[in-house]
């Protein structure tokens, strides 16, 4: 089922969406300094192509906190609310529902990029002893 999400996702503008945050992650990467925001783009690439199947993980720190904070500042509201926005279409119909789920999920990723791990989902469930 995660591979027919994840086809279905790609067709419907998964891969528009990470194809603009490798981009992204690759303008970010020309200096020295913009490294660690490329990094959270390719990771919101990745998520952003192949959302089903997959969770994110908060293992932040002190100065994962602080970067969160300046990323919010210069871009992370925006990147949420389109993306929240987007989930909130989607959901308006009972089929679009496991889609603008996914949206939320990038959301919020994208406000809190700093300090999140992007997992299978069944690692989950087997480090918690399910």
């Amino acid at each position: 089922m995660k591979f027919l999400g994840n086809l279905i996702w790609i067709i419907c503008g998964g891969l528009l969406s990470a194809l603009g945050w490798w981009i992204a992650g690759i303008l970010w990467c020309i200096t020295i300094i913009g490294i660690p925001v490329g990094v959270q783009c390719f990771k919101l690439s990745s998520l952003s192509l192949n959302p089903f199947g997959k969770e994110v993980v908060d293992e932040g720190g002190a100065v994962a906190c602080l970067l969160n904070v300046l990323w919010i500042l210069i871009s992370g509201i925006e990147l949420a609310v389109v993306n929240f926005l987007c989930g909130c279409l989607l959901c308006i119909t009972i089929i679009g529902i496991p889609f603008g789920k996914q949206f939320f999920k990038i959301a919020r990723l994208s406000l809190f990029p700093f300090g999140a791990k992007v997992v299978k989902a069944n690692v989950i469930k087997e480090g918690m002893g399910y």
